[in-house]
């Protein structure tokens, strides 16, 4: 039997306040341990929680960048249950009335084609401490400094079909808290964890099968390999018996596996009440429209606008767009390509290539900086293990090698050792070209005597080229290209190159 999975993700992103939800304890992390937890934080008696006012503001702004409904009253209940890290013996969450509901967002799938996978919730809740196993032999060690720090839970609706998508909506989830300044969302550092919900069925059957939750999974690559595992696991089990359990599992990243945690709870086994500690939260419209014209420039909008003004593929405006560092990262080199061939014109006059100061010069000069910034930079910092803020190459120092690519002082080929130059060893573009003598040959005379000397060296290559068929000849020049840019030591103008080598060799 043919099946589908169906999956929701419940995500709890860490927000960026600098005291917690409902105490004035910091959240900075790496504290030692038990540091930042105050009366409040360890449930000592008398202690009243007071709301975050700025808390409820980043939720607010979450709201409106996935066009959600924010609702004008919401109401904080307390969650019960017991466990070692709870002080309290409940969690201060939302349930029936939250801040955030039905919103959206728009993914792009590797096909190319978009989806919607609607958002049902996200609602304020306070974290739980954290339990410490390592190092205490047979024991169990309690830190609560993460209790009481502010969460946002991001709750899908179960449109999401497979583990790609869920890691593709993750993404773009992440591109959106950062853009919004609510969260670094270091998954690492437990700023944004995610809950999978899975399950599947027999494609075509509209009933939902028995789920399992897969708790706390904390990097990209771990969810997509959990949930892959999950939905194996539960076909393998219906192709079996026809049966599985609802509950509540971990990942296993060393054996790549799921196990088992506990059996899977029900809002009604948390005996949810109003917290009578708490207020209702109202909020008039005025509040909300605040906050809606203080949003910046999101993801969603910042793709059209790349797309239709440097004319970018979609798929590439679409990665740079959900990336609000490296989406910054790439317009500080397009404005700095502009300011480098101004100041040549300043000092020298107009240097060859295309200005960008008109529409088709910026195009041009986009594309070369989405190739450089996606795959020469995007390389290098994935080889070592960085972020845009920690690369090597400045803005500055990137326009101004895709400037010399651009005036023809040097090849691509150069550049891309240039390149490496630069990551190494830093320095100014234009002084590394010449103290490296990296100019690119670009006299057409010179150009010509050493494309006919390796002809003439190569006489049997070029009686075969000559009798061989149309379709072969573009693979058999690159023989002859390859000649010419050994003698040059690749400084040759590979377009000049293969221009006087047709001539020639037709």
């Amino acid at each position: 039997m043919e099946y589908e999975a169906v999956i929701g993700l419940e995500v709890h992103v860490q927000l960026a306040t600098r005291s917690k939800l409902f105490s004035g304890a910091d959240t900075t992390f790496g504290a030692d341990p038990n540091t930042q937890a105050c009366g409040l934080d360890i449930a000592l008696p008398g202690m009243l929680p007071v709301l975050n006012r700025e808390a409820v503001v980043m939720a607010v702004r979450f709201g409106l960048a996935i066009d959600a409904e924010v609702n004008c009253r919401s109401v904080f209940a307390r969650k019960n249950y017991f466990y070692p890290d709870l002080p309290k013996g409940y969690q201060i969450s939302q349930m029936d009335q939250p801040v955030v509901r039905q919103g959206k967002l728009h993914i792009m799938l590797d096909a190319g084609t978009s989806k919607t996978v609607g958002i049902t919730r996200a609602h304020l809740e306070e974290d739980a401490g954290k339990s410490l196993h390592q190092d205490f032999q047979g024991m169990t060690a309690i830190d609560l400094n993460r209790a009481g720090t502010p969460l946002l839970e991001i709750v899908s609706d179960p449109d999401i079909r497979s583990a790609r998508e869920a890691v593709i909506y993750l993404k773009k989830l992440h591109g959106i808290i950062r853009c919004l300044a609510i969260s670094d969302g270091n998954m690492a550092e437990g700023s944004m964890r995610c809950d999978a919900n899975v399950s599947v069925r027999p494609v075509g059957q509209r009933a939902f099968g028995t789920r399992t939750e897969i708790k706390n999974v904390n990097s990209f690559r771990f969810v997509e390999k959990a949930i892959n595992h999950e939905i194996e696991r539960h076909i393998d089990l219906l192709n079996r018996d026809g049966t599985s359990v609802q509950e509540t599992r971990l990942y296993d990243a060393a054996a790549g596996v799921t196990r088992p945690m506990r059996s899977k709870e029900e809002a009604n086994d948390y005996r949810y009440f109003p917290d009578p500690d708490l207020l209702p939260v109202v909020l008039d419209q005025r509040f909300i429209d605040q906050i809606a014209q203080q949003l910046p420039e999101l993801p969603d909008a910042r793709k059209n606008r790349f797309i239709q003004h440097y004319a970018l593929k979609a798929d590439d405006a679409e990665y740079l767009a959900t990336d609000h560092e490296l989406a910054a990262y790439f317009e500080a080199v397009l404005q700095a390509v502009v300011d480098t061939q101004q100041s040549d014109i300043q000092q020298s006059g107009a240097r060859n290539g295309i200005p960008v100061s008109d529409t088709r010069g910026e195009r041009v000069a986009a594309q070369y900086a989405v190739n450089w910034v996606l795959v020469e930079l995007g390389a290098r910092l994935n080889k070592d293990n960085l972020t845009i803020p920690q690369s090597q190459i400045s803005a500055q120092q990137l326009a101004q090698l895709i400037v010399r690519i651009m005036d023809k002082t040097i090849s691509g080929k150069i550049a891309k050792n240039l390149f490496h130059l630069l990551w190494e060893q830093g320095g100014d573009v234009d002084q590394l070209i010449t103290q490296q003598g990296l100019q690119q040959l670009t006299d057409s005379v010179a150009i010509e005597k050493i494309v006919a000397q390796v002809i003439a060296e190569h006489q049997q290559q070029v009686e075969q080229y000559r009798a061989a068929n149309e379709d072969k000849k573009p693979r058999m020049l690159g023989f002859f290209v390859g000649r010419v840019m050994k003698q040059t030591q690749g400084k040759a103008n590979p377009a000049q190159v293969n221009s006087v080598l047709l001539r020639l060799l037709s």
